[in-house]
């Protein structure tokens, strides 16, 4: 069985694509979850966590811009940009401890970004956690 992390995880790449411009993606969560074997209470999770990030990515995006030292959002990697937005749709709308919420998020960073990431979500989220 899939762990929250795997779901996490899964749900990073949807938001990827999204990123990209595969905003097609939405059709075929359901297959690719599949894929990674995320099933029943997990796929919930994950669904609930893609489409709630989906929904709320212009309210998501603005606190990420508002909360930038330099620079703007374009300038931030794809990758950096799933993970912020994913934990700060956790952070923002769902009931979860801030503090879990970021390590999660650091951790996810250290596996699947690049090598500043993990320095750079953890002050953005901490900031967004505190405001």
């Amino acid at each position: 069985m899939a762990t929250r992390t795997q779901a996490r995880e899964s749900v990073i790449g949807l938001l990827y694509a999204y990123d990209l411009g595969n905003e097609g993606i939405v059709k075929y969560v359901d297959e690719i979850l599949e894929d990674k074997k995320i099933r029943n209470k997990q796929k919930e999770f994950a669904l609930d966590l893609f489409n709630g990030v989906v929904n709320n990515i212009e309210k998501i995006d603005e606190e990420i811009v508002s909360h930038l030292n330099q620079g703007g959002i374009k300038d931030t990697g794809s990758v950096e940009k799933s993970i912020l937005r994913l934990a700060i749709y956790e952070i923002l709308f769902k009931d979860l401890d801030k503090a879990i919420v970021i390590n999660e998020a650091i951790e996810l960073s250290k596996r699947l970004a690049s090598d500043g990431a993990p320095k750079f979500i953890n002050g953005l989220l901490d900031k967004i956690s505190k405001a």
